[in-house]
């Protein structure tokens, strides 16, 4: 089978798996944030980050809630690794944006953090802080083992077979489930030009 038919059908199948009935809690969550007033705030790193910066035009713009992706500052951003260290990003950012109960966390991220690797330990130190503050998040993963997945309040897993397509898929699948919450009917509120 050639590399692009494989590809294919693992999004195919990973898709066909999604639990919808969680696709659903996400939409409700969303929309009782709307209806509060919370804001949200969507947070990855790599290509989750490139991910939850289109996402957050999308939230604003169809469905008229209030979203930040604090990665978008560059400044900040850097200024932040640079005294307090990548692992306190997020974390801190939400510190100072007073981010509370009344909002959202959704967490875009392929494996969702591993303390004992030391990967994306930024989005543990994130969700730590959104669970000590109950405030509640959304994650969409693929890996079941990580940390997002086990702490989220809603755990969206994407379940992909070809280990070496991992990264690629969980990414584009972020993609797929954004642009699907925001087009649902519950949610839009605005038309989109084309």
């Amino acid at each position: 089978m050639k590399p692009f038919n494989i590809f294919k059908t693992e999004f195919i199948n990973t898709l066909h798996q999604i639990d919808e009935k969680k696709f659903y809690g996400c939409i409700k969550m969303l929309k009782e944030l709307r209806k509060r007033g919370g804001r949200l705030f969507i947070i990855g790193v790599g290509g989750s980050a490139a991910n939850a910066s289109h996402a957050v035009n999308d939230f604003r713009k169809i469905c008229n809630i209030e979203a930040y992706c604090p990665s978008d500052n560059v400044s900040e951003l850097t200024a932040r690794t640079n005294d307090d260290g990548f692992d306190y990003i997020f974390q801190d950012w939400f510190k100072t944006s007073k981010v509370n109960k009344k909002d959202l966390i959704l967490i875009f991220s392929v494996g969702g953090g591993n303390l004992k690797k030391k990967v994306s330990v930024n989005i543990i130190n994130a969700l730590k802080y959104a669970n000590t503050n109950k405030i509640k998040s959304i994650c969409f993963v693929g890996k079941k083992d990580g940390y997002a997945f086990k702490n989220s309040s809603i755990s969206v897993y994407f379940n992909i077979y070809n280990k070496k397509l991992v990264t690629p898929i969980s990414e584009a699948m972020q993609a797929l489930m954004w642009h699907a919450i925001v087009s649902d009917p519950e949610l839009q509120l605005n038309k989109t030009k084309w």
